[in-house]
């Protein structure tokens, strides 16, 4: 049970997104966008989105560019890449 239902990203409230949902939103499909981590089957790279955000565009904006992506997907990619780097480098 989370106490606080809503956290901030980069001064935008998201709704709390369990593991199971940004998985239903990430797909991995080897003959698509070469097998690239995209948004639910679509040719939107989880890439693409954080281009966008690196280019200091709003979740508003970002729909804008990608009007078939929702809210939900935006934080599903971040969710995604967070899942993916949250390891220890190796040490050599």
């Amino acid at each position: 049970m989370n106490a606080y239902p809503l956290y901030v990203f980069f001064g935008h409230k998201f709704h709390n997104m369990n593991i199971s949902s940004w998985k239903d939103r990430i797909t991995v499909n080897p003959k698509q966008c070469g097998g690239r981590p995209c948004i639910r089957g679509m040719r939107i790279r989880v890439t693409d989105i954080l281009d966008l955000l690196a280019e200091a565009l709003s979740r508003e904006q970002i729909i804008e560019e990608l009007p078939d992506l929702e809210l939900h997907d935006i934080e599903a990619a971040l969710r995604y890449v967070s899942f993916k780097f949250d390891h220890p480098a190796p040490v050599t």
